[in-house]
């Protein structure tokens, strides 16, 4: 597990009727803030302000096809190449981090042909890759920096 220091909260956060949004900076909008997104705002503030990931190399909820179901992953890093460095599976604080979690980002890498995969709930993170000479994957003790 990598211990994660989220920075301290900086969101503008509004009401629509009933419902509670959040300004995403990274896609310039606001979006219904749910416990999944609550986890995936401050894990992009984490990846930009602590870890110094460009933000314009971060990729958040597009569209993907598994098949012909269609899927949405949470947050894809690139590489300065432009192509798929990381992807990051972020699940609500109060969801345990769990071998179907892994599976389904490992699933998603099968699209998006990430480097690094990530889990996370806010509370614990996994980040590891796979090692094809060894046909294994290696989980890390922090997440990479971002070269």
């Amino acid at each position: 597990m990598i211990p994660i220091s989220f920075p301290p909260p900086d969101f503008k956060i509004t009401r629509e009727g009933s419902r509670e949004l959040i300004f995403d900076r990274y896609r310039k909008k606001y979006v219904v803030l749910t416990p999944e997104e609550w986890v995936r705002q401050n894990f992009l503030n984490y990846l930009v302000k602590v870890m110094q990931y460009p933000a314009s190399l971060i990729g958040i909820e597009k569209e993907i096809f598994l098949g012909e179901l269609k899927k949405r992953y949470d947050i894809v890093i690139y590489n300065r190449a432009a192509q798929p460095w990381m992807l990051v599976e972020c699940k609500e604080m109060n969801v345990p981090l769990s071998e179907h979690t892994m599976q389904q980002v490992i699933r998603y890498n099968m699209v998006i042909p990430a480097t690094y995969l990530v889990i996370t709930n806010g509370t614990n993170t996994f980040c590891g890759n796979y090692i094809g000479a060894e046909q294994k994957w290696r989980f890390l003790p922090a997440l990479p920096a971002f070269t």
